[in-house]
């Protein structure tokens, strides 16, 4: 509702803004690219992403964000710089609308010119403060544990049918004879905590739902944190996706914790019979 109301004064604003200033400069802006960072000493994995808006400044003034692509109003002229800040749906929520911290801004200097459009394509990279674990399942060996008392698995594939990035991806096939799956990301990953950026990125084709976690681990104890469901889609029209789920606050939570784990559950969903999750480019993110 937050949102809502303020994407209606904005609206306002700029048709006020036009009305009462007929000759705006005006900026278009496209969807986003992303591009390898040829000055990063790191594996980025596949380079796939989500960015659907963006934050954009002009001279550092905030003038909102917008989902890629839009054209708007801009109420100066002559030389300027802009920025253009990748975002994301956090945690897949709509609503919850977050610059992503791990990208480089797209910042240009350039000339606003009265009743002209100025096209923008924006690319954006991983910054190289960034750094990852990644399991793309282009290895022999997986870096994802099947827990040993639930019947279904995970499995590495490659049928062309459901290959979109690389040359495998993860299948779990759910059925009532295998109707649960749990996997734990294995090693042991040391995060940051103080209140640093932290993020899971999944891509993911199901009919099934998703659930993921995360387990913090210290001498004395295991704490259990759920995360964010992915939900179903129908068996007709399943497509790769991309989703962003923000580890900040439980990592930050439990900082006591020696390493973590992610974790993946699923339970065949109540009316199915059969059902299946391929998922591909897990990556865990964060900034030391």
């Amino acid at each position: 509702m937050r949102l809502f109301f303020y994407s209606i004064i904005l609206s306002f604003t700029f048709n006020s803004c036009v009305k009462n200033n007929p000759d705006p400069s005006w900026l278009e802006v496209n969807e986003w690219t992303l591009q390898k960072n040829p000055s990063a000493n790191y594996d980025a994995g596949v380079l796939t992403h989500n960015f659907t808006d963006a934050w954009v400044f002009v001279d550092n003034k905030i003038i909102g964000v917008f989902e890629v692509p839009f054209k708007i109003p801009i109420l100066k002229s002559g030389n300027v710089n802009i920025k253009i800040y990748p975002t994301v749906k956090n945690n897949g929520i709509s609503a919850t609308k977050k610059i992503y911290p791990f990208m480089d801004v797209f910042e240009i200097d350039t000339v606003l010119e009265q009743n002209e459009i100025l096209v923008l394509n924006p690319f954006t990279q991983y910054n190289q403060r960034t750094k990852f674990w990644i399991e793309d399942f282009e290895d022999a060996a997986m870096k994802l544990d099947n827990d040993q008392n639930t019947p279904a698995a995970i499995i590495s594939e490659s049928n062309p049918l459901h290959l979109k990035y690389g040359n495998f991806y993860g299948h779990v096939n759910l059925n009532s004879t295998d109707s649960i799956w749990v996997a734990y990301t294995n090693g042991q990953l040391v995060l940051p905590k103080s209140g640093r950026e932290v993020c899971l990125e999944v891509d993911y084709k199901n009919t099934n739902s998703i659930i993921t976690g995360i387990l913090a681990v210290s001498p004395s104890s295991t704490h259990s944190n759920t995360n964010v469901q992915m939900n179903k889609q129908s068996s007709d029209n399943a497509v790769w996706k991309k989703i962003y789920i923000d580890l900040k606050e439980p990592v930050s939570y439990y900082s006591d914790a020696t390493y973590y784990t992610i974790t993946f559950q699923a339970l065949l969903d109540a009316g199915l019979t059969e059902s299946d999750i391929y998922i591909d480019n897990i990556k865990v993110l964060y900034t030391e």
